[in-house]
């Protein structure tokens, strides 16, 4: 599911270089922390937040067949 959600991010990002993904399993609970770039924070998101609606949905569906939950937070390098 990490894959996944790296792919998109990735795909959306202008300078994926400076993505970073932290993953923190705890039991059935996943939490992954993506942090950008200021400048593709906007493109990751999307408008109205949609790209990053939509990841987590793809998400939170994919993972059923895991037995996880994750939970994907978006933040922008320097918080």
């Amino acid at each position: 599911m990490v894959d996944l959600i790296k792919y998109v991010v990735n795909s959306f990002a202008e300078k994926p270089e400076l993505v970073e993904f932290d993953v923190v399993e705890d039991g059935k609970n996943v939490n992954v922390t993506v942090t950008l770039d200021a400048s593709d924070m906007g493109k990751v998101i999307g408008r109205q937040g949609k790209i990053a609606k939509a990841l987590r949905t793809l998400v939170r569906v994919g993972s059923a067949k895991e037995n996880k939950k994750y939970n994907v937070e978006i933040r922008e390098r320097g918080e």
